[in-house]
């Protein structure tokens, strides 16, 4: 029976991971199908995060107040609809306006998922197992993607890297109404208003950062999109010091471990989804591959995801997840140092080799980082963390691929892209590192004592 509740609420993230994944070696096909220009490409990747990230910390008070359970279902229906709506999209406004469609429907599903996946085994060190093969199960759909997102796209187009998301999302929506139990709702306030807010800064920097390298850094829209930002994000500070409901429960970051398992979460998606979304661009456009060859050639990168997930569920118990989330980043930030030189000359097995042993550590990372934050929290605040895990994540892969976008953009040779690309990549794997070490490692060596409220 664990085992049917795991693959149910696996079948949401492995959709929201998929797709935050696969339409990066789609990206090139796209461009020429529907004439998508490298901005539009940058939203299209893009405005599904933006609106899986901004609308995450919402989900999470709306699963609080009416159920975990039945926002979950509410999500993979929206998911599902606006993956079909994506496939039939004829031009890139309307698949823009279908992948923010899709990134609403995985922000309603993924904390519910997380909620209901703590409270189906409340004991800690299953659960601790159990969220390691969960990340596994997500992790070998994540690593997979690219090259699955390949084949898909060379034999059916790419329209068909949406549809797969049909038979997953109504395999996991029957598996999830027929075998998780639901949890009882808590009559707490949802502060629509701050929410708001919070989305109105982050779609409006977003718009800055994608859009500033094609229209100009100080055009009047990108001005006046600076300007929003800025507001909002004061009127927000301002109301949450004096509100009595508020966006999150901002006592947590009092903790170290919460605060610094966050800041990880936020550099290691920056790193992890910038990489994946440039080197699905720079195989073809540099390289030449085709869609399939693509796939293949991040197949090798991408892996070590699921084997380095198994990896941690079997070494949890005797290492210490502030040792691991220390040593991996600076594994990754080791090995993607090397690749800031890359040139025409670099061959396929240098570039293969070092962004694989970048991966391993992404696939100790992600479990050890939702672990020491489940712990931190304690499971009375499962849906909580889980949104704002998945937010602060989330919003690390908006800002890198948008960082990538600029690269892109920036640079008129796609060797110097790659090499301004693995920089920043690099950067953001070392101050996870750091800040690993300092708020978790270095404030408690052994593992936390789970937390009960």
């Amino acid at each position: 029976m664990g085992g049917v509740k795991l693959t149910a609420l696996a079948a949401g993230f492995v959709m929201a991971s998929v797709d935050a994944t696969v339409v990066n070696v789609a990206g090139a096909r796209i461009q020429r199908d529907i004439g998508a220009s490298v901005t539009e490409l940058t939203w299209i990747v893009d405005g599904y995060v933006l609106t899986f990230a901004a609308l995450l910390l919402l989900a999470g008070g709306l699963a609080n107040r009416l159920g975990s359970l039945r926002v979950y279902m509410w999500g993979m229906g929206v998911f599902v609809l606006a993956s079909l709506a994506c496939a039939a999209a004829p031009n890139s406004a309307l698949l823009i306006a279908a992948r923010l469609a899709q990134g609403v429907g995985a922000a309603l599903f993924m904390p519910s998922s997380l909620a209901l996946l703590v409270h189906s085994f409340p004991d800690p060190r299953q659960r601790t197992r159990m969220l390691g093969l969960w990340s596994a199960i997500v992790a070998t759909a994540a690593g997979l993607g690219p090259t699955v997102g390949g084949i898909l796209v060379s034999a059916f187009g790419w329209p068909s890297i949406f549809l797969i998301n049909l038979p997953i999302g109504v395999l996991g929506a029957v598996l999830t109404w027929r075998y998780v139990a639901p949890i009882a709702p808590k009559r707490t306030a949802v502060p629509i208003a701050g929410h708001l807010l919070a989305i109105t800064a982050l779609a409006a920097i977003c718009f800055a950062v994608i859009e500033g390298p094609e229209q100009g850094w100080i055009a009047p829209p990108v001005l006046v999109a600076y300007a929003v930002a800025l507001l909002a994000a004061g009127v927000s500070i301002l109301r949450e010091r004096s509100a009595g409901s508020q966006v999150m429960p901002w006592m947590l970051f009092t903790r170290p471990a919460f605060a610094g398992g966050n800041l990880i979460g936020f550099l290691f998606n920056f790193a992890l989804y910038g990489s994946i979304f440039a080197l699905g661009l720079f195989l073809q456009n540099a390289r030449g591959a085709s869609p399939f060859e693509s796939g293949l050639q991040l197949l090798p990168m991408t892996a070590f995801f699921p084997l380095s997930n198994i990896v941690y569920s079997r070494i949890s118990g005797r290492v210490s997840n502030g040792l691991l989330l220390t040593a991996f980043p600076a594994l990754a930030a080791a090995a993607t140092a090397g690749l800031v030189f890359i040139s025409p000359g670099t061959p396929y097995w240098v570039l293969a080799v070092a962004v694989g042993v970048a991966n391993i550590g992404a696939g100790i990372i992600s479990p050890a980082m939702t672990a020491v934050l489940v712990d931190s929290a304690g499971v009375d605040h499962a849906a909580s963390v889980g949104s704002i895990l998945n937010a602060t994540r989330q919003i690390g892969s908006l800002f890198g691929i948008a960082a990538m976008g600029v690269a892109i953009t920036m640079n008129h040779d796609w060797y110097s892209r790659a090499s301004a690309a693995f920089t920043a990549i690099t950067i953001a794997y070392a101050l996870a590192a750091v800040a690993a070490w300092r708020s978790v490692w270095r404030t408690n060596p052994r593992h936390p004592a789970p937390v009960s409220s």
